[in-house]
């Protein structure tokens, strides 16, 4: 059996080769049927390709400085608006709570008021009840 695993084994290696051959082979057949471009026709298309190359920089650095220059000018005076906005609305929303504030110790002064009226009505109340005692007593 050993010497069948061997024969196998010769077998594969042999395609292996037969395969790397047939590999090359056909590269070296392609590589004939490619037509090379002459050097004038190499300095052409590089020529092309590097002009092509520098007109799209060109655009996409002046895409670059108008849209920069609209966020410069025109987003940072949207956001200053927006923060003067703001600041407007804090300081309506700071009045209103002061005045909140006024008009909460002014009920608080004029609900004590009506307290100490009511307490001093109380007293002279008392007072007037005492007098009309003393005023029967004697």
């Amino acid at each position: 059996m050993a010497k069948k695993e061997k024969k196998v084994t010769n077998k594969e290696n042999n395609k292996d080769n037969k395969n790397k051959k047939s590999f090359f082979k056909g590269l070296k057949a392609e590589l004939k049927k490619v037509i090379w471009p002459t050097p004038k026709q190499l300095l052409n298309n590089t020529i092309a390709v590097i002009t092509i190359v520098l007109i799209t920089t060109l655009i996409v650095f002046a895409l670059d400085l108008a849209f920069e220059s609209l966020n410069k000018y025109g987003i940072d005076k949207i956001k200053e608006s927006i923060q003067t906005i703001e600041s407007t609305n804090s300081e309506d929303s700071s009045n209103t709570t002061e005045n909140t504030v006024n008009e909460t110790t002014d009920s608080e002064n004029t609900a004590t008021t009506e307290e100490t009226t009511d307490t001093n009505t109380a007293d002279e109340t008392v007072d007037e009840n005492q007098a009309t005692t003393e005023n029967s007593v004697e």
